[in-house]
């Protein structure tokens, strides 16, 4: 029997198509995989930057009225795509140790819903879309270098900013295999107000 080159026998044919068959949803599940983790990773990244641009400008607010509102905007500012500002539940601003731990219960908690209107130190206000829950670092009894420090704050302050993140699947495929992502990131700096 004489079998020519190029040719394919219907049972060559239907062994690719089942070898196909095989190798696609591999194929898929690596390539949506690698999509995901690329979203995931991005927002990581974007809520990082965010929460360190919010505890520099916390730490140069110092005890200033309207500190927590900057803070806030600043984080609504700089999430970017995919990140998306929406998907932030819950901004703590808290009294830290030099390690960025939280010192006792001392937070004031922000969960994203409602609005809270902040009256700043050049006598301008703010509005954000958050809603003050828990208040035990209220702004005038942080210790910084500018204004000095009362009894229960002997050292300059740290300030640490943490923020609570669920992310969204991108994919419906991401959707099918897990549910969404809560993530948190903080940030400390010690209080130096500007000038």
């Amino acid at each position: 029997m004489i079998v020519r080159r190029g040719t394919t026998t219907s049972s060559e044919s239907g062994q690719a198509l089942i070898e196909f068959a095989l190798v696609l949803p591999v194929f898929l599940l690596l390539l949506f995989g690698l999509v995901e983790f690329g979203f995931v990773l991005s927002a990581s990244s974007s809520l990082n930057y965010a929460s360190r641009v919010a505890a520099l400008l916390a730490a140069e607010g110092g005890r200033g009225a309207g500190t927590d509102c900057l803070v806030l905007q600043a984080i609504e500012r700089n999430l970017t795509p995919p990140a998306t500002p929406a998907r932030v539940s819950r901004v703590e601003i808290y009294w830290s140790d030099p390690n960025g731990d939280q010192v006792g219960s001392n937070a004031n908690v922000y969960d994203r819903g409602g609005s809270t209107t902040c009256v700043n130190s050049d006598g301008s206000s703010s509005t954000v879309p958050y809603t003050l829950s828990t208040n035990r670092y209220a702004e005038a009894e942080r210790c910084d270098v500018l204004a000095g420090c009362d009894s229960t704050h002997t050292t300059v302050d740290t300030v640490g900013v943490r923020i609570t993140y669920t992310h969204q699947w991108v994919t419906s495929f991401g959707r099918y295999i897990a549910g969404a992502i809560t993530f948190q990131r903080s940030t400390a700096v010690r209080i130096e107000p500007t000038l």
